[in-house]
């Protein structure tokens, strides 16, 4: 299996994509595809110390910043290290593609270049939120500002089949984001995706509120990237908080008091730490994409690599091709009824 990875994209390029993929290589067994600076990788691999075992390279010496505009992957800047990658995985070249650059380039890349799954109407970037059951993804995390009842359909049944292709979840349980729980909240959207979900092949648990989002009583969490990307940034401003919290309470005489509950705390943090899950999926793209965090660091990548394996292992694309092809001919069937 070949992961292609932007070896130029994020905070910390190229040393941390660099010391993910070597990672990778060692413990996952997959070839990692740096696309980058060949030249420059190689001397900081030496600098560090880094074994270059079961790595490729695809140079360029063009990156794409986080100041260039979306569509420059596809116009200015066609031979950044973005963009060469996305091309080699529609080629055929690899698997799977990670990057951590400019997210709003990845997601006009990906649906410009290896393009979208047959049927999809937009491609949802789905980052996997920690809940106090375990892991939900939501569906959208941003990509998406305006939508459509048809798309926050489409978002449950892909969520759903990453939860258990991937997370190992069995029926995860799909529930729409809204400002109650009865069927007749919402605005237009949600009713009417309400309707649509409550008759596909999903494990559907109707509307969820916000609060209940931590609770873990739904895996899968479909809404419109407006208000996918007002809760994701919520969590994340909670995680800084109650991390800020927990250390201004164990701090001074409270430090006798936090070697007892270590464990539990170490757990807690560890519970918010996007290092840990790898990053956000762009489901609906024809091969598996993964958005890696703009700070990532050389653990950070090895899980979005392994991520990315997890979903060529676990037949993501094809899978969702399925599903569809199944949907379209069960709203056919039910037409002609």
């Amino acid at each position: 299996m070949k992961i292609i990875l932007d070896a130029m994209g994020g905070d910390n390029a190229p040393l941390s994509p660099l010391e993910g993929a070597a990672r990778a290589a060692k413990e996952l067994g997959v070839t990692v595809v740096l696309c980058g600076d060949e030249n420059k990788i190689r001397v900081l691999a030496k600098e560090h110390d880094v074994s270059l075992a079961g790595i490729e390279f695809l140079h360029t010496e063009e990156v794409i910043t986080m100041e260039d505009q979306p569509s420059d992957v596809v116009k200015a800047k066609k031979n950044c290290s973005m963009a060469i990658g996305l091309q080699a995985l529609a080629d055929g070249s690899g698997d799977a593609f990670v990057s951590a650059g400019n997210s709003g380039a990845l997601l006009v890349g990906a649906t410009m270049i290896p393009r979208r799954i047959k049927g999809i109407k937009r491609a949802a970037m789905a980052p996997v939120l920690p809940t106090a059951s375990g892991h939900a993804i939501l569906m959208d995390g941003g990509a998406n500002v305006e939508c459509r009842p048809e798309m926050l359909e489409q978002f449950g049944i892909m969520g759903s089949i990453y939860m258990e292709k991937v997370m190992g979840v069995q029926n995860p349980r799909v529930a729409l984001i809204n400002n109650g729980t009865e069927e007749c909240k919402g605005r237009e959207l949600e009713q009417e995706a309400y309707k649509l979900l409550s008759t596909c092949d999903v494990n559907f648990a109707g509307n969820i509120e916000a609060r209940e989002i931590p609770s873990g009583t739904a895996q899968v969490l479909v809404t419109d990237g407006f208000t996918g990307n007002i809760v994701l940034k919520l969590y994340e401003g909670l995680a800084k908080f109650f991390a800020g919290k927990m250390k201004d309470m164990f701090s001074g005489a409270g430090k006798i008091g936090a070697v007892f509950v270590l464990d539990k705390l170490k757990d807690f943090k560890e519970s918010f730490d996007y290092k840990k899950v790898g990053g956000a999926v762009l489901l609906g793209i024809s091969k598996p994409v993964i958005k890696a965090h703009g700070s990532s660091d050389g653990e950070a990548f090895f899980h979005a690599i392994r991520q990315a394996k997890n979903c060529v292992d676990g037949r993501i694309t094809e899978t969702i091709t399925e599903a569809l092809a199944a949907r379209k001919a069960q709203q056919k069937a039910d037409q002609a009824e």
